[in-house]
């Protein structure tokens, strides 16, 4: 074994919870062999299991690259990147002065109540009000520089710990449930590091090569009218758009309930989809539907008929999976059956001519337990499960684990819903770190930025432009649109184009000419503010971020 660390390795054979560490490795040579290799700059770590064994834990401490610094220079100039869990999660440098957000410190009934804790992680990780964690790609950026990434993210997420009081770096590999058979290996850990960020991110780099992925500039109907919506509202909002957008997405409220796809409300919609699909279609535009595969809700009626479709817990009943509209639950995903019901699902509206799928709430795919699995399986298998279905439809996810996403999706969701408040009611701001924010989630636009285009082209969700309904200021709506401009492969509004005002129109003019053509040379990091620095029409500009206020100053 490699000296220049301290692990744990816990795992189940025969019934009985053992644990293997540099100090007790009477183990070794009866369950297991644990091989490792690290050439300083890939570290390896396998287990080639001699009897049937399962996994539950492995973590590595006391790394020679992670040795902590003074605790002067550690709060004044050390930042460190902790990249949520999902989508939806809070990312960006942290302090160690800062504070993660535990939803189970809510009252116990509240959260059960409204299932708080299954948005993220909390439901199996637990939070220490001592330590930020985050997930597969982490680095310090200050007096002491590191950048370590996951690359056994297929096998199992890498979990990030630093002591808020000591600096202490120790890593997490979430291998619980994986089940290795007698005579076969399971890589445990594997990760790239440097101690130079520069190093790190060119790593990154050959890791994850840029794609060619298409640039968006759509409309979708969420972000003003939520499930209002009806064919009168899509095709006034659809004949206002000019060529320069290029997808017209419909977005929840057009089904009768969530988990019941097939079943169109038409009351809403009295011609159906298809007539809105060609109207569409005959602006030069693609055509874009919004679905949740992987849940149905509690009133469905996929729900209520096929009960046996969703995966139980451990006390025999569905696995909920959040509180939105009704309460949802996740499928089961080992059921022919429902995955001969999520195909169908999709392969309809792909022969519809939908031509842009936005998944949402993919994280439900690894709530339930599935035998043998880890996590991170689970994910890998459910995304590509539907990628394997949509051919080459254009997909964007929502909600879902980041890097299963990669190369599985053509374009993801790097942050939370932007709110119509900054940070949204007060109330919500104690709730769980997935929830609604445009504060939050114009934080992980930028902190995320360095995904994009490799990943998958990043959706930083709508830019606003309007007067009604809303109550960012307008000094916030201009700030929101030019920064989803310069870190994002997809921009989408949900605003009737037609009812903009000159100074509107003046402000959509500008940002669609910085999505198309600024390039950002770097951004730093100063307290509340984000300095960003960009090139456009052979001019460079630095603009100025207040991420309380919410404006550029």
């Amino acid at each position: 074994m490699n000296e220049t660390y301290n692990f744990f390795l816990s795992y189940i054979s025969e019934g009985t919870l053992k644990t293997v560490s540099p100090e007790a490795i009477e183990a070794l040579g009866k369950d297991l062999v644990i091989e490792s290799d690290d050439d300083g700059f890939r570290h390896k770590v396998s287990v080639k299991a001699l009897n049937d064994i399962e996994l539950v834990s492995y973590c590595e401490f006391d790394h020679g690259f992670s040795r902590p610094v003074s605790e002067a220079g550690r709060i004044r100039d050390n930042r460190y990147f902790m990249n949520g869990y999902q989508s939806w999660t809070d990312t960006k440098e942290f302090k160690l002065n800062e504070k993660e957000r535990d939803v189970k410190r809510l009252p116990k009934k509240l959260v059960d109540t409204f299932s708080f804790d299954k948005y993220g992680d909390a439901f199996f990780y637990k939070y220490d009000k001592n330590v930020l964690h985050g997930y597969d790609t982490f680095y310090v950026r200050g007096s002491k520089e590191l950048f370590i990434q996951n690359v056994n993210y297929k096998n199992a997420y890498l979990v990030f710990e630093i002591n808020r009081r000591t600096g202490a770096l120790l890593l997490r590999s979430d291998v619980e449930g994986a089940r290795i058979a007698s005579g076969e290996a399971f890589t445990v850990c594997e990760y790239v590091y440097t101690s130079n960020l520069e190093k790190g991110f060119e790593a990154f780099h050959s890791l994850f090569p840029k794609r060619d992925i298409s640039r968006i500039f759509g409309y979708t109907s969420w972000y003003n009218y939520y499930q209002n919506i009806d064919e009168k509202t899509l095709l006034r909002d659809l004949d206002a758009l000019d060529s320069r957008f290029n997808l017209f997405q419909i977005d929840d409220g057009y089904q009768t309930k969530i988990g019941d796809w097939l079943t169109v409300n038409r009351d809403k919609l009295p011609g159906g989809l298809e007539p809105i699909v060609s109207r569409i279609h005959s602006k030069g535009m693609m055509a874009g539907i919004w679905m949740a595969p992987f849940v149905a809700e509690k009133d469905s009626a996929l729900f209520n008929e096929h009960r046996d479709w969703f995966r139980k817990g451990a006390d025999g009943e569905p696995v909920r999976c959040g509180a939105n509209w009704s309460g949802f639950y996740a499928l089961d995903l080992e059921n022919n059956d429902v995955r001969d019901y999520v195909r169908k699902c999709l392969r309809h509206y792909a022969d519809m001519g939908f031509d842009f799928f936005k998944l949402d709430f993919l994280y439900a795919a690894s709530v339930p337990t599935y035998e043998g699995k880890t996590r991170s399986r689970v994910a890998e298998e459910a995304y590509s499960f539907v990628r394997e279905i949509l051919r080459d439809k254009l997909i964007l996810g929502c909600g879902a684990t980041i890097y299963n996403a990669a190369a599985r999706f053509d374009y993801l969701r790097i942050g939370p819903d932007v709110s119509l408040e900054f940070d949204d009611v007060f109330y919500m701001r104690m709730m769980h770190r997935e929830r609604i924010s445009t504060k939050v989630t114009l934080k992980n636009t930028v902190f995320r930025s360095f995904m994009n285009g490799r990943l998958f082209g990043n959706d930083p969700d709508v830019f606003l432009l309007r007067d009604d309904n809303i109550k960012l200021s307008w000094e916030t709506r201009c700030a929101l649109s030019t920064i989803n401009a310069l870190f994002g492969t997809v921009m989408m509004t949900s605003d009737d184009i037609g009812l903009y005002d000159k100074a509107k129109k003046k402000q959509l003019d500008k940002t669609l000419d910085i999505f198309h053509n600024a390039k950002v040379l770097k951004y730093s990091t100063g307290g509340r503010f984000i300095n960003i620095t960009y090139t456009l029409n052979n001019s460079e500009t630095t603009i100025c971020y207040d991420t309380e206020k919410g404006v550029l100053v």
